[in-house]
């Protein structure tokens, strides 16, 4: 066990946080702020757990008729920032209703690896947290009006990566999850084999690796989940977010954005997407 805490410690260096145990009764409020720009509207899911009032970011079209599938968006352990937000709003624009899920209130965003840190690994190292603070989002996405929460997917991206398997490992209430070079290995394995899973990893990625693949494709074979693993060549850590060359200099971290890898990616996951929740 003590390996495995240090081997998430040590692989959360980019993806993944140490606050306390949650206690007091969770209250949540379906009150929602509304934008409209183009065909796409967005709004906010809003729910407060212990006194934190969580502002999940919610997008959709409303020209479309009818509920439309969930695409829940975790993000990068900086925090619901604006690159989750584009995302969520692409997402929209392919038909689904998206939510960028807040996991640390107040649309919280940090700016330096080590506060990242510090919040993002209590999710890693209290699972139980994690899932908390997701049903609480998911509960506020079945109560809206224009979702069809029969029809439910997870896209994260590196903790939200991360995030997002373990959901698929800990609930069937999902067709599917997609991981953007998030970390594997995780200490949860999976429970059931109904929801199937798209892993998307830069080859390149020092965080995921090659033992950590093979641990997570054993894991996959064992419980025999339907999986597609798909590598990228000579793409790094964190190769969706165009931010994340800037960043890598700034902090001194082997992470960048790789075109051809952020565009194959997002095509792998449109097609994933188009076939679970059709």
């Amino acid at each position: 066990m003590k390996l495995l805490l240090l081997t998430v410690s040590l692989s959360i260096l980019f993806s993944a946080a140490s606050c306390k145990e949650k206690t007091a009764s969770e209250k949540e409020n379906t009150t929602t702020a509304e934008n409209v720009s183009g065909n796409i509207k967005t709004e906010e899911l809003k729910t407060e757990i212990n006194g934190v009032t969580h502002r999940s970011f919610a997008a959709y079209n409303p020209d479309i008729e009818g509920k439309l599938p969930v695409v829940f968006v975790l993000p990068e352990w900086w925090g619901l920032n604006d690159y989750v937000k584009s995302r969520v709003k692409q997402l929209a624009g392919l038909g689904y209703y998206a939510v960028g899920v807040d996991y640390y209130g107040d649309q919280k965003v940090v700016e330096t690896p080590e506060e990242a840190q510090k919040l993002a690994s209590h999710f890693y190292n209290i699972p139980v947290d994690a899932r908390r603070m997701f049903d609480a989002a998911k509960h506020q996405v079945i109560l809206a009006e224009k979702s069809d929460y029969s029809k439910m997917a997870i896209v994260g991206y590196c903790f939200g990566g991360a995030q997002a398997l373990n959901m698929g490992r800990l609930s069937s209430d999902f067709k599917g999850v997609v991981s953007f070079h998030g970390n594997l290995k995780t200490g949860i394995r999976a429970k059931n084999n109904k929801v199937k899973y798209l892993v998307l990893n830069g080859a390149a990625d020092n965080f995921v690796p090659k033992e950590e693949i093979a641990a997570f494709k054993k894991e996959m074979d064992s419980a025999k989940i339907d999986y597609k693993f798909v590598n990228y060549p000579n793409a790094l850590h964190a190769f969706t977010n165009p931010d994340a060359t800037a960043i890598g200099k700034k902090f001194n971290l082997p992470i960048a954005y790789n075109k051809e890898a952020d565009e194959k990616s997002w095509q792998e996951m449109k097609t994933f997407l188009a076939g679970i929740l059709k």
